[in-house]
């Protein structure tokens, strides 16, 4: 089913979170936030949205690294309902990703934050207070079109430059989190 992500308080702090990741380690926000900005993606494995906007959202995140701003992946749906979702599926399409890809299994993180879809991003500047929550590009279940705009880079790199976000944000579209 289909959720469309709401409006968020820009300004908002990141909650703190610490979270097992796909190359087996312990990840804490403060250890993987950018120096000039940070992008917390939820996503998960099965969803069409999420399927549709992977290979751009890479990309971006090359390129965001190299501007100072980190893209940090987390998995917050119920992987009993929706096995492709396990962690170890995780650990099979992770090393197609740039960025850390976390396991939320409790959903706590996913609640903290207000996720409510895959994909939900979250973009905060250097002192992670939100400055953007939108979406990373006109897409849909399928790719968008060649040439669209790349919203979510835009935005972020707008946040690394200036520390404000951009005065329009088109709210993201996707699959609903599968909550226990």
């Amino acid at each position: 089913m289909a959720a469309e992500a709401p409006p968020a308080e820009i300004g908002t702090r990141a909650p703190d979170f610490e979270l097992p990741g796909t190359d087996g380690l312990l990840h804490r926000l403060r250890d993987l936030a950018g120096a000039r900005g940070t992008v917390i993606a939820f996503i998960c494995n099965h969803c069409p949205y999420v399927q549709a906007i992977l290979p751009r959202l890479a990309r971006d995140a090359r390129e965001l690294a190299s501007i100072g701003v980190n893209v940090v992946a987390i998995n917050a749906n119920d992987a009993e309902a929706y096995p492709e979702d396990s962690f170890q599926r995780m650990v099979e399409i992770a090393p197609s990703l740039p960025f850390p890809y976390l396991h939320d299994e409790s959903q706590a993180v996913a609640r903290a934050y207000g996720a409510v879809c895959t994909p939900d991003f979250f973009g905060y500047d250097a002192k992670l207070e939100l400055r953007y929550r939108g979406r990373l590009d006109a897409s849909g279940r399928a790719p968008a079109p060649p040439g669209a705009r790349r919203e979510l880079f835009e935005a972020m790199r707008l946040v690394a430059e200036s520390g404000h976000g951009p005065a329009d944000q088109r709210a993201g579209i996707g699959c609903s989190i599968k909550w226990r």
